[in-house]
């Protein structure tokens, strides 16, 4: 479903800027993008994209600032122990363009009434724009195709707290509201995102493979260092890029019920925690009426490779 028309929702650090590269290999038809504060800030998310898009020769997307602060919170700043002061590492990039007037909620809502029923929407980020647009238009969910997300765990511990992934725990209660809506939806969480992986080898061979190869990694460079006492090895995951694919259509999971979820937005030391209920495992996941949450708990192995096949196809 690569040819429908996209909305793209992020925070543009390091693996947000793979995605970016994917979707742009990928020729997605991305119509907007909108940024949300959560590796950086929404505005700082949104230079970032404008000036990856231009490298990457799509300039002509437009970019929307999205929500500082999350609904019920404030911005607690940036993840510069991952992502870099920058979001991207600390590569400096030309500043190309700048961002459109209407804020990511009010483009994702035009959007949806410009291409009612084929909009498809992938949210990379904490999902607060998602959330606002709700608000704007309560009939939103009938006009976007379907929408994938990468947040949440399933059966594995969070990479915030014990049982919490950041973008679902920057803001939770964007994040129930999301799940409420009636459209469906379908998570990409760290149940598959963490052992998606871009090894050394990927990023040396990535290094020399065109400008925008070489931008991306000098970025990694900063993501592996934090990656590596997680997983052992310098190497990262790659949660953005992954659920880009499965929304693409280039990675297909090879499990992905479709059953209840709920975000625990208590504030207590679940906060954050995505609620799945697996419990129909043990008959095999049948049809429940009314469900339409998706959880992707497998993918085939070898993404890191395709995801380079991809990036080097950049300019």
């Amino acid at each position: 479903m690569s040819g429908a028309p996209w909305y793209l929702d992020c925070d543009t650090g390091i693996d947000d800027a793979l995605t970016l590269g994917l979707l742009v290999a990928e020729g997605a038809d991305l119509k907007g993008i909108g940024s949300v504060s959560g590796n950086l800030s929404a505005a700082g998310g949104a230079r970032n994209t404008l000036d990856l898009m231009a490298l990457m020769g799509r300039p002509d997307v437009p970019v929307a600032v999205g929500a500082h602060d999350p609904l019920d919170d404030v911005f607690h700043g940036v993840a510069d122990f991952v992502h870099g002061a920058n979001g991207i590492g600390g590569v400096e990039l030309p500043h190309v363009g700048e961002p459109v007037a209407e804020s990511a909620a009010e483009m994702l809502v035009r959007l949806a009434h410009e291409h009612p029923g084929a909009l498809r929407v992938l949210a990379i980020g904490p999902l607060t724009n998602l959330a606002l647009a709700l608000r704007l238009d309560p009939d939103l969910p009938s006009l976007v195709a379907d929408v994938v997300i990468m947040g949440g765990a399933a059966q594995v511990p969070g990479n915030v707290s014990a049982v919490a992934e950041a973008n679902i725990w920057n803001d939770p209660i964007a994040a129930q509201a999301v799940f409420d809506a009636a459209w469906p939806v379908t998570m990409v969480g760290l149940d598959v995102t963490m052992l998606a992986r871009f090894e050394e080898t990927h990023r040396v061979d990535l290094a020399s493979s065109g400008a925008s190869g070489a931008a991306l990694a000098a970025m990694l460079g900063v993501y592996f260092e934090y990656y590596t006492p997680v997983l052992g090895r310098p190497s990262c995951a790659l949660h953005d890029p992954l659920a880009a694919a499965i929304a693409l259509g280039t990675v297909v999971p090879t499990s992905a019920p479709v059953v209840p979820i709920e975000v625990d937005t208590t504030g207590g030391p679940g906060h954050g925690q995505t609620l799945v209920d697996l419990r129909s495992r043990f008959i095999g996941y049948p049809p429940q009426p009314g469900l339409r949450h998706r959880v992707v708990l497998e993918v085939p192995e070898g993404f890191g490779d395709a995801l380079l096949e991809a990036l080097s196809r950049l300019p």
